[in-house]
């Protein structure tokens, strides 16, 4: 069984924000294949269950805001005893151009305090699986400004046209692995 996160933060205030790269993935994949969340206070977050080829998927958007995203996470890891192998995070890079991905199979934080919160709540391991939505290029402003915009509307059509490669993206690592997803779409 995997467990497929998507960052961003919970509330229709942060629906289009570049930070809710994740979110976005996950209510597309969810439309796609058929799906529909629901939030556990248990999780602090949405959930929703279903297979993707001969694999059973946990789907999770934490609504713990970013900072803390790793307490949802680990709380769905403990209640389904998911292995930390078995952890798959989608989330947004602001190094990336707008609807660039890169898969990547452990690494640290890179500033992103999302993937902190994981890291943190791992007691430190840094070895799961990732998906990174480009969200760039950032102008001259902080970065914590910047990520909590709504996209812009070139940006948004770019993200758009991306989700079907994106869905193929996951199915891809669903199916064959890490490897063959980062050799097909990286």
């Amino acid at each position: 069984m995997k467990l497929i996160t998507g960052l961003g933060n919970p509330g229709d205030k942060y629906k289009f924000t570049r930070h809710n790269a994740g979110f976005i993935v996950l209510d597309y994949l969810s439309y796609q294949w058929n799906f529909n969340f629901k939030f556990e206070s248990k999780f602090n977050g949405e959930i929703a269950k279903t297979t993707v080829g001969s694999e059973s998927v946990i789907f999770l958007k934490p609504h713990t805001f970013m900072n803390l995203s790793g307490q949802s996470l680990m709380a769905v890891m403990n209640f389904y005893k998911i292995q930390r192998e078995d952890i798959f995070v989608i989330y947004d890079d602001i190094a990336l151009p707008a609807g660039t991905i890169r898969y990547r199979a452990k690494g640290s934080d890179g500033g992103h305090n999302g993937i902190k919160s994981i890291i943190q709540c791992l007691g430190g391991n840094n070895n799961f699986d990732r998906l990174k939505i480009g969200i760039g290029p950032q102008p001259n402003i902080p970065s914590e400004v910047y990520v909590l915009q709504n996209y812009t509307s070139e940006q948004l059509d770019i993200i758009k046209q991306e989700l079907p490669r994106i869905k193929d993206s996951v199915e891809t690592y669903l199916e064959k692995g890490i490897q063959a997803a980062q050799t097909k779409f990286n």
